[in-house]
């Protein structure tokens, strides 16, 4: 299964050559070109069907291959790693997961403190990462060398699987599942009206950083970014409205933290799936960034949208989503873009 393929692989911020690999094998043959520019984005383009204008709509479509994860930064004597975070994690939801450290997939454990040596106090705090290590079963830190080194990424060893109702879990669906549904996208038909861009962008987790580079490149006339999306439809004890549901259809996003989205995009994308029987939601706004937020500022403007997938406890080591919110993404997007010259028609 491509999501899985896509969930298991490791590719924290600025180390996405694994993911990149494992999406090039897939949409090679499904693409007129592509190219990795200077930063590692893979760009690539599928021709529109259209003929007769003088310069084809360029549509961009970007989705991050990077997930978030941790960094060795010091090897203690005792053999034990010290760590940092890449992107923004929980410090709650990190003790005594097992990840992969490094290249060599090097297991191990995070460990702190046992709960019987806790002052009082301390009983009733969050452990910070700085009170955390990595327990890799060496016992010196001169036979901790031999296998991992500072600097090594290190990844969350979730595995993928599939639960009741449709829906599976596994790591990094923030956005993974962004990036298998724009490969399904580039498979699903011959070609669309439009040019269009499908660019999987390096370290969105750091800073929207690809996106920026590869929007300046495309010189897009407009732009959607697919995302695993905030999901918090858990009970609570008051009746809170939650920013996205399991089962509930593509998450659209009016505004979030890093910008508005572009009202006429917005429009086509909630016509074509009202017309078309597709089930949509929209994001609680004001929630997170994407990659729209760099894509909507490259050049002269870019009018942007983001449409992800609602997924539980992203950026943590194990989501949850729905595949069936997962292919109504597929489903909707792949209507809007035949719907979009209607909205602005080639010259």
């Amino acid at each position: 299964m491509l999501l899985q393929s896509l969930s298991e692989a490791c590719g924290l911020s600025g180390n996405e050559a694994e993911v990149r690999n494992l999406i090039l094998k897939e949409v090679q043959g499904l693409v007129d070109e592509h190219r990795i520019d200077s930063l590692g984005n893979l760009i690539t383009l599928k021709r529109c069907s259209s003929t007769g204008a003088a310069r084809p709509r360029r549509v961009m479509i970007a989705a991050h291959m990077d997930e978030v994860g941790l960094m060795v930064t010091h090897i203690e004597k005792s053999g034990h790693l010290r760590f940092s975070k890449v992107g923004g994690l929980d410090d709650r939801t990190l003790l005594s997961k097992v990840v992969l450290v490094g290249n060599d997939r090097v297991p191990g454990v995070i460990g702190a403190k046992p709960i019987h040596l806790l002052k009082e106090k301390e009983r009733h705090q969050v452990v910070e990462t700085d009170q955390m290590y990595i327990d890799i079963g060496t016992s010196s830190k001169e036979e901790t060398e031999r296998a991992v080194k500072r600097g090594d990424y290190v990844a969350f060893a979730t595995r993928f699987s599939r639960l009741e109702g449709g829906l599976v879990k596994g790591k990094a669906f923030d956005d993974r599942a962004g990036c298998a549904a724009l490969i399904e996208l580039l498979r699903g038909r011959g070609s669309y009206p439009s040019d269009l861009y499908g660019v999987f962008t390096v370290q969105e987790e750091i800073g929207l950083r690809g996106a920026r580079v590869a929007a300046y490149a495309v010189e897009p006339d407009y732009a959607f970014a697919f995302e695993g999306t905030v999901c918090d439809d858990l009970p609570k004890k008051k009746d809170l409205s939650p920013t996205t549901i399991l089962g509930g259809g593509a998450a659209i996003t009016l505004a979030d933290r890093s910008f508005f989205a572009d009202k006429r995009l917005v429009k086509l994308l909630v016509e074509t799936a009202e017309k078309n029987g597709v089930p949509y939601q929209f994001k609680q706004p004001m929630v997170g960034a994407t990659d729209a937020g760099r894509i909507h500022l490259a050049r002269e403007g870019v009018p942007s949208v983001a449409v992800a997938v609602p997924c539980r406890y992203i950026h943590s080591p194990v989501n949850i989503l729905s595949l069936s919110d997962f292919e109504n993404l597929v489903r909707l997007m792949s209507l809007a873009l035949v719907a979009l010259p209607t909205l602005w028609p080639s010259p």
